[in-house]
């Protein structure tokens, strides 16, 4: 190990960070490039993964996931590969619309699926690879309304340990990371629907819909789950893998 990659430093690294515009991805970019990695943000937002690039020193790799066709014949030369994309659809089961149930699949476990096939071969090649799923609670418990999320998180983690299998002898590590809420536009959008859903006020929803199973009563924040992908990616972390971090505040406990 060369000294430029003792410890918790990320120089000379290449990262890919999927949804890596905003939210949970957006905080993982900022965590390597501030670590020393070239970051490529990747997001369907062309502009605010072009933002974020910039600011970052970064690429920015403008690609929308659920064209899964354009991704099967792709090559990442990448060393940390974040898979963090992520939808939500709020329905009961009777209710749930097919095509937004193949959509989030698509974008949640096909996608993924797609980009690690693409990213293993370089990793092989240079015998260090790093693969951070950014899974959920939801990846291990369920909850009412969310077939379709629940599904594509739970294949998610299998996926994961599949990979962390077949890479551990190349030197490549598979995790996946399993916050309860966090601070993101995709949770501010789920309080509405939320709401009409349990027929309660918004300003209800958080402690009475989201934050009933956890024991610490706050939303995660999208810089707690950088500062956990950061430290998968490390040196530090080269015997860790197959692994699901939970981060959900003591939901997962019960």
């Amino acid at each position: 190990m060369s000294a430029a990659h003792q410890g918790g430093t990320l120089a000379g690294r290449k990262a890919v960070v999927t949804g890596g515009a905003s939210g949970i991805g957006a905080a993982c970019a900022r965590t390597f490039a501030a670590r020393g990695a070239k970051v490529v943000v990747a997001d369907v937002d062309a502009a605010g993964a072009e933002a974020l690039a910039d600011e970052l020193g970064g690429t920015a790799w403008a690609v929308d996931l659920l064209d899964t066709g354009a991704l099967a014949g792709l090559s990442l030369d990448c060393d940390i590969l974040v898979n963090n994309a992520g939808i939500q659809k709020v329905a009961p089961v009777e209710e749930f619309d097919p095509a937004d149930f193949r959509r989030i699949l698509a974008l949640m476990l096909e996608a993924p699926f797609l980009l690690i096939r693409a990213a293993l071969p370089h990793m092989y090649a240079q015998g260090f690879g790093r693969i951070i799923n950014v899974s959920s609670v939801h990846g291990l418990r369920a909850s009412s309304f969310k077939s379709a999320y629940v599904s594509a998180k739970h294949g998610l983690e299998g996926l994961s340990k599949v990979t962390a299998l077949e890479g551990g002898p190349h030197g490549v590590t598979s995790n996946c990371i399993n916050p309860g809420y966090v601070r993101t536009p995709l949770v501010e959008k789920q309080l509405a629907d939320q709401a009409v859903l349990h027929g309660i006020p918004e300003s209800e929803v958080l402690a009475k819909v989201m934050l009933t199973e956890s024991a610490v009563k706050r939303l995660v924040e999208p810089s707690e789950v950088a500062s956990l992908a950061a430290w998968l990616a490390s040196d530090d972390a080269g015997m860790v893998t197959g692994a699901s971090y939970t981060m959900d505040g003591g939901w997962s406990a019960r």
